[in-house]
This record gives structure tokens, C-alpha cells and sequence, in this order.
């Protein structure tokens, strides 16, 4: 049976829906989840048995390995389907190619939302940055560790990164209501990035567009100062310009 629709959550708790049923409580205990997570991720190659068995026991595989992989993966057709996994020397999962993946849509949602940033549209950036968003703070496979694992995680954390960015950005452009959510992406970027500017000045200007000067300028203070006493740096230029143009706006209201 061909599968018509297919939605998987991989970020945060894994979740998968095949033609409409729920079926992630049926796969095969933690072995079977780790694969399917990886097969989902890799979905678009032949993934070799060799693999899978680094992905299972990235320090030390024992002996029975391959013997255990196969049961694994056996299992895991028969909660699938034999339809949906594909097995023999290199496993692969035949989804749809409309399959619905969190991280894939979460991409292509940033994506969407950087191109409208960067044609100053900002009723159309609005809601893929939330979606990239949403979906990156699910986190990935907590309690589980391995190289791969870390290299997803990092890339998870960049999203996030320039998710909150683009919820910044939109949140200055719309105005109004929208700078509070620009405030808080503002300060989630200096926890998660504290040595990347943007995100102080999506803070600094996020405190301004509420009528915050003040503040304003006692963060664009803390920020030099870190920058002074941790890397023995100044503020970059674009940052600098934010600050002048703060005082002058303090100068002028005066």
C-alpha cells in the first residue's frame, strides 16, 4: 500500500503519523526510534547497514551487531510497513515526496522568512520565523548522544539563532505591539550568542521603538564593556552608528 500522507516530528517528542494514524508508540523501543530518526534525516540516500551500526554503537559495537541491527530493523518494517521501509543491504524509508518533516519544513520556513526580511516584507516574514522557531526550541533526541546526534543539535541551535533574528527583524518592522516580541528574541539571542552583535542591537533598538532610551543606552554600555573586558574589542561599526544615533536622539529630546 502506497502511503498518501505522512507527518513526522523528529524535534522534540518523536512523533509520527502514517494516512492519518498515529504510529510512534508502535515503534520498536529506543534502538528502533534512533534508526528511524536517522533513516527520516537521510531519507533522500541508501543509508548502508555499516552506518546504522556507528549510529546504534558509536564507540564500541558488540559482537552480535549486526545480528541486532537486523532484528531492529525488522521490527521496524513490521511497524512501518513493509511499504514504507525499504530493507536488504542499505535500509531507506519510501516516503511521499510531500512527506511532512518539523526540521525540513522548519528549513524551508526560514528560508522563506530570510527572503522576505530581505525584501522588507514583513507580514510575510511573520509567520515562518515562528515556525522555525517553535521547531527549534523543541530540541532532538534528549538524553541521547553521538556525533551525528551533535551535529544536528548545532545545526538546530544556528536555526534557532537566526529564527530569533528574523523574529526580530519582524517585530522592528511591523512596530507597534510586534517590538515586545523583538525585546524578547533580542535578549534570547545575547543568551544563546552573547559575542553576536545582532542580537544586541535587535535589543537596543527594540528598547528604543518602545521609548526605552535610556535603557537603550545602558545595554549598548554592557555590551561595550563585555566586548572590552572578554575580547578586548569595540563594538563593530553598525553597532557604534546605533549608539550615535541614540544620543542624538537623547540630545534632541532634551
Amino acid at each position: 500500500m502506497i502511503l498518501q500522507t505522512v507527518r513526522v516530528q523528529v524535534c522534540g517528542r518523536l512523533a509520527v503519523v502514517l494516512d492519518g494514524q498515529r504510529c510512534d508508540d508502535g515503534l520498536p523501543g529506543r534502538q528502533g526510534r534512533i534508526v528511524f530518526v536517522y533513516l527520516v534525516l537521510n531519507r533522500e540516500r541508501d543509508v548502508a547497514r555499516d552506518e546504522l551500526t556507528d549510529v546504534l554503537w558509536p564507540d564500541h559495537p558488540p559482537a552480535a551487531a549486526q545480528a541486532t541491527l537486523s532484528a531492529v530493523i525488522s521490527r521496524l518494517r513490521r511497524a512501518l510497513g513493509p511499504d514504507v521501509l525499504q530493507g536488504g543491504a542499505t535500509p531507506r524509508l519510501l516516503l511521499p515526496p510531500d512527506a511532512f518533516v518539523d526540521l525540513e519544513a522548519a528549513r524551508a520556513a526560514l528560508h522563506r522568512a530570510e527572503c522576505a526580511i530581505a525584501n522588507r516584507a514583513w507580514t510575510d516574514a511573520w509567520a515562518p520565523a515562528r515556525v522555525a522557531l517553535h521547531t527549534a526550541t523543541r530540541g532532538f533526541l534528549p538524553g541521547e548522544h553521538a556525533d551525528w546526534i551533535a551535529t544536528v543539535r548545532a545545526n538546530i541551535e544556528e536555526m534557532c539563532v537566526r529564527a530569533h533574528e528574523c523574529v526580530a527583524a519582524t517585530g522592528l518592522g511591523l512596530g507597534g505591539a510586534e517590538a515586545a516580541a523583538a525585546e524578547r528574541s533580542g535578549h534570547a539571542l545575547i543568551r544563546l550568542a552573547p559575542y553576536r552583535e545582532s542580537g544586541w542591537r535587535f535589543l537596543i533598538s527594540s528598547l528604543e521603538a518602545q521609548g526605552n532610551l535610556a535603557e537603550a543606552l545602558v545595554t549598548y554600555e554592557l555590551l561595550r564593556r563585555t566586548l572590552r573586558d572578554e575580547l578586548g574589542t569595540a563594538p563593530d561599526p553598525a553597532t557604534q552608528a546605533l549608539h550615535t544615533r541614540l544620543l542624538a536622539a537623547g540630545i534632541a529630546t532634551d
